[in-house]
């Protein structure tokens, strides 16, 4: 994995309308099959993964599938955190990587991913994002810089294969964890990014998602 996939998260959220905090509940509103406003950024020469609705168990969900492959799936949208700070998803996989090392660069695949973006413009420096994500080593609960970019924090919700096979829902509160890991008090973000990625250890995986929404306290 490469710088630019940090760098396409910044540019992924650039030139947003803004919007108001009624506006910012359900941004992934999968169930429904509805994908509108979210869209596909990949990376150079790297192969893209596939994203698509497709039913599971009669549900309608988002499949993240890689092939040796990356790319990430996002939306662009302003979600205000004072308002509205805390994240819901829910998601489900079947299997994790083995033998890599998440905290090295050549290690730095996931088989599911959900990034909340803060954009810093032209400014890329300054473009923070964490990185919610399905571990396959490191322990859930573990938190630690992206390999690549310290402006990317990886927090591991879900690790290995206990709970594969089954469908999780997960809160987070977003404002309270970039104060925890960045010590800034983000008022909003400004985009959602959904990623299953394999492409530094050329292997296969699959995820899937499910609706995506904010709530007060």
């Amino acid at each position: 994995m490469s710088n630019i996939k940090i760098i396409l998260l910044g540019a992924l959220v650039a030139s947003i309308p803004t919007l108001s905090a009624q506006a910012a509940n359900t941004i992934g509103n999968f169930s429904q099959g509805l994908t509108q406003g979210w869209e596909t950024a990949g990376f150079n020469d790297i192969p893209e993964s596939e994203y698509r609705i497709l039913e599971l168990n009669g549900r309608k969900v988002l499949r993240g599938r890689c092939n040796a492959s990356a790319s990430v799936f996002g939306l662009k949208k302003q979600i205000y955190l004072n308002a509205t700070p805390i994240m819901h998803w829910s998601w489900r996989v079947d299997s994790v990587y083995s033998n890599i090392n998440e905290k090295t660069k050549s290690g730095d695949d996931y088989v599911a991913r959900v990034y909340a973006v803060v954009d810093g413009g032209i400014l890329k420096w300054r473009t923070r994002a964490i990185n919610y994500v399905w571990a396959s080593k490191v322990p859930a609960g573990a938190a630690f810089p992206n390999p690549y970019r310290d402006e990317a924090m990886m927090v591991a919700v879900q690790s290995g294969t206990g709970g594969a096979g089954q469908w999780h829902q997960e809160s987070r509160n977003v404002k309270a964890d970039f104060k925890r890991y960045y010590d800034k008090n983000v008022d909003k973000i400004d985009g959602i990014t959904l990623m299953t990625d394999c492409d530094n250890h050329d292997g296969t995986g699959e995820a899937w998602f499910g609706d995506i929404y904010f709530t007060t306290e």
